[in-house]
């Protein structure tokens, strides 16, 4: 699913450009309806795979256009907290399949997901385009009718500003290849890069695929108090309760994303979330490596692991897993924004595919704790990387963030003169 993800950007970067953000996402649906009937009626694996692969499809749709659409219908001071809806409402989801997926049948769970795109279709038909989209092929009529239904009051002077806005993006009609060659995209779009790869490469695709077996690590002799060993016939909670678990801690914390990102900013968030990260990926890794190679130094503290999982989910959801999907809506003009989110999810569908699925190989080859060290390692320089690289966009109009990229690009360039004449 995750790596099919990567097949639909680009297509659905077309179709948005060409026919609207509104009108791709309803489309979007659609491998979501067949990958569920497919579930439904499926009597071999080989079904249950092609019926993953219509679902991935639908996600790459979603995961490309949505960031955009939900950016360009707000108002800048909350366009952070409806951006990281994307992401609250995927962990609900989530968290739904966690709860009712234990006591019904596979097709009774697939018959009940059947239901939320169709509804997702009759709802959304009733939303406006996006008056950007509108306005970038000059039709203003449509674009003031848009605003108006997403606004209260007047909304004449706002929708000036977007107007010249665009106006002044679209003087480029913009292509591919000015996401590397034009300096304020190339600034954007390698920052996003950066910000995703940090995202997947802290390893949290890997901790939530692979929690159970995480915890699976730590089950074996547990020492008594009178020094003798005992072996652990059971676990204390079922896996389908550490699951549950997780995903309500996931949840929490998205909710308190959503919250926060527009209070207290893009860049503090990402900051705590990869600072907390990078500490839990280093205790969980000393963890394992004593429990590897001097058991009984850890057998009676093995809550620390416990602890440790659920402080990294709550870091991880409060920016990593959500402020990600802001940037791309925010950082990127609109003649080249649908590139952008095309590149920026075809390259975190890729990581994440490779993360999961290096994890065990490198597991298998250099022991569990050289993973986390290693997430620890890429954790920290990621953080380095957004101190130094990140701006902060809260509560900025896209203008004023385009400003604020050109002006970085001018003192970069005048960095570099300085440096050759010295």
């Amino acid at each position: 699913m995750i790596l099919c993800s990567a097949l639909t950007p680009i297509p659905s970067a077309y179709l948005a450009d060409k026919f609207g953000r509104k009108t791709t996402l309803l489309l979007g649906a659609i491998p979501f309806i067949i990958g569920w009937i497919l579930v439904i009626v499926a009597k071999s694996l080989p079904m249950l795979y092609v019926a993953r692969i219509f679902s991935g499809l639908g996600y790459g749709v979603v995961y490309t256009v949505a960031p955009m659409y939900t950016g360009e219908i707000a108002t800048n001071e909350v366009r952070g907290a409806l951006s990281t809806l994307i992401t609250l409402m995927n962990k609900v989801g989530i968290l739904a399949q966690y709860c009712i997926g234990p006591f019904v049948s596979m097709r009774t769970l697939a018959s009940i997901n059947l239901i939320l795109p169709f509804t997702f279709i009759i709802t959304f038909c009733f939303l406006p385009e996006s008056p950007y989209y509108y306005l970038k092929f000059e039709r203003s009529d449509r674009a003031e009718r848009s605003l108006r239904s997403l606004r209260s009051g007047d909304i004449r002077t706002e929708l000036k500003s977007i107007e010249l806005n665009v106006q002044e993006d679209m003087k480029n009609r913009g292509s591919w290849s000015d996401l590397f060659t034009e300096a304020t995209n190339k600034k954007a779009m390698w920052i996003t890069l950066g910000v995703f790869t940090v995202q997947q490469f802290c390893g949290s695709a890997a901790v939530v695929a692979y929690s159970q077996f995480i915890f699976n690590c730590t089950t074996g002799p547990t020492i008594l108090p009178n020094g003798t060993l005992e072996e652990t016939t059971r676990k204390s909670i079922e896996p389908y309760q550490e699951s549950i678990i997780i995903g309500c801690v996931q949840v929490a914390t998205c909710i308190l994303s959503v919250l926060l990102v527009d209070r207290v900013g893009r860049k503090p968030l990402l900051l705590l979330s990869t600072l907390g990260v990078g500490l839990m990926n280093g205790t969980i890794g000393t963890y394992f490596y004593f429990y590897d190679t001097n058991k009984q130094a850890v057998q009676n503290v093995s809550w620390i692991l416990l602890v440790a999982l659920i402080v990294y989910i709550v870091c991880y959801a409060i920016g990593l897993s959500t402020v990600p999907y802001v940037t791309i809506g925010e950082m990127f003009p609109t003649n080249v924004k649908l590139y952008a989110s095309c590149i920026a999810h075809i390259y975190t569908g890729v990581a994440m595919f490779a993360v999961q699925n290096l994890f065990r190989v490198v597991e298998q080859a250099y022991k569990i704790y050289t993973v986390f060290w290693g997430f620890t390692i890429f954790s920290f320089l990621g953080l380095v990387f957004m101190v130094m690289m990140l701006p902060e966009t809260k509560g900025k109009s896209f203008a004023s963030i385009q400003a604020q990229l050109r002006h970085e690009v001018a003192r970069d360039n005048a960095k570099k003169i300085d440096t050759v004449e010295y």
